[in-house]
């Protein structure tokens, strides 16, 4: 009898994932011996100190071993690292300070938005903080981002090169879970819409982006920190799977939470399910700077006026369509000379409120050319679009 063989799938389908595939990758043991300078593994999580890391980095040869160390842990281990005492405390709780005073101007200015994931006034979030914390508190913003463990974990996963934003994030007494969910980049799509992307860009996905967070206040498990499925990021399909009803049974029966400390951080692969906790106190707000850290690779090698190109096509798309263009047609003119990705964009300006991304340029495109807009409302809306994208000056 000749051997048998297993053939990747061509292509990931929610209708074919089994919660037994995501079983046999997550209901492992982390291995101690893969994270020699780990202080401990907490239920499959490898917990590092700050100072282990500096020293180990001090070392040019060692420096790699780590990087490796930490690199392997984050796609081949459990997904997730925490290092403790990433920043100062004092400095931790000064920026606090100024994250709070955005939160109550951009509520009195009416810019407040809170959380797009959750109920009106469950959460507070404040867009773009990074910047906003650089431009009002440069010594701060100086004092914070010279973290050594934020940077050691981001060049681990990334290599040298790469790009931080950050959100705040308040979640308030009584605020709700999240589901379970993957984010970057595939997350932010419906299941028909990432159906529509090969294998091999789910498992590209996830590379691009390191997920973080620093505690900005002491987080015991009561407040809702966030909850994880260690090893998560190994199931394939999982970018179309975690809708699946016996996927959110199985994550809430098996999921992790770790209590934080202010000053504490974590990292995790996007491709690790993970949800916000509930905040089950009467009288404690969970404080989080959110961070995203993105790869340099991410980008086009050349700088195009999308919006330029948009106003001069546009007239002669209006003429094909005219003569009997066919919507693929259509559509595969709009790809070509728009965006068609809704990210990086100025999410003050540009976010909707129980969606998980605003539309992309080229979305906006295909809605009115379906829908009849006139030329100038849509062209004032792209315009709107490219200053919230900064694709306009």
């Amino acid at each position: 009898m000749s051997p048998t063989t297993t053939t990747p799938p061509s292509w990931f389908r929610a209708e074919d994932c089994r919660l037994d595939d995501l079983r046999a990758v997550v209901e492992v043991e982390t291995d101690p011996a893969a994270h020699p300078r780990a202080r401990s593994i907490e239920r499959g999580v490898p917990i590092y100190a700050t100072a282990d890391l500096v020293a180990a980095a001090e070392d040019g040869a060692e420096r790699r071993e780590l990087l490796g160390e930490l690199g392997t842990a984050l796609m081949d281990g459990a997904g997730i690292v925490v290092v403790t005492d990433a920043v100062p405390v004092e400095v931790v709780d000064a920026v606090t300070e100024a994250f709070v005073a955005m939160v109550e101007e951009e509520r009195d200015s009416e810019r407040g938005s809170g959380d797009h994931f959750a109920k009106p006034g469950a959460n507070d979030r404040v867009w773009n903080v990074m910047e906003k914390l650089a431009l009002r508190e440069p010594d701060l913003f100086a004092a914070y981002y010279a973290s050594p463990a934020i940077h050691l974990v981001s060049e681990a996963w990334l290599g040298p090169g790469f790009q931080i934003t950050s959100q705040v994030n308040i979640v308030n007494p009584g605020g709700e879970a999240q589901a379970p969910h993957r984010d970057y980049h595939l997350g932010f799509l419906s299941d028909a819409d990432a159906e529509r992307y090969p294998p091999h860009v789910h498992r590209l996905s996830p590379a691009l982006t390191l997920q973080a967070a620093v505690a900005h206040s002491d987080m015991p498990v009561e407040t809702g920190p966030t909850t994880y499925l260690p090893h998560s990021q190994k199931y394939g399909p999982g970018y179309v799977a975690w809708r699946r009803p016996e996927f959110a049974t199985y994550y809430a029966e098996r999921h992790v939470q770790l209590p934080l400390a202010v000053g504490d951080s974590v990292y995790f692969n996007p491709a690790v399910l993970h949800a916000a906790g509930t905040n089950r106190t009467a009288d404690r707000r969970r404080v989080a700077n959110l961070l995203q850290v993105s790869s340099p690779f991410g980008r086009a090698m050349e700088a195009m006026d999308r919006m330029a190109m948009v106003r001069a096509v546009l007239p002669a798309l209006r003429r094909r369509i005219e003569a009997g263009a066919s919507t693929a047609e259509v559509e595969r003119v709009v790809v070509s000379m728009s965006e068609g990705y809704a990210f990086p964009s100025n999410l003050d300006l540009d976010h909707r409120i129980g969606e998980l991304a605003p539309p992309s340029q080229a979305a906006l495109i295909l809605d009115a050319l379906a829908e009849g807009w006139s030329d100038d409302d849509l062209l004032a809306r792209l315009a709107d679009k490219a200053t919230a994208q900064r694709m306009l000056p």
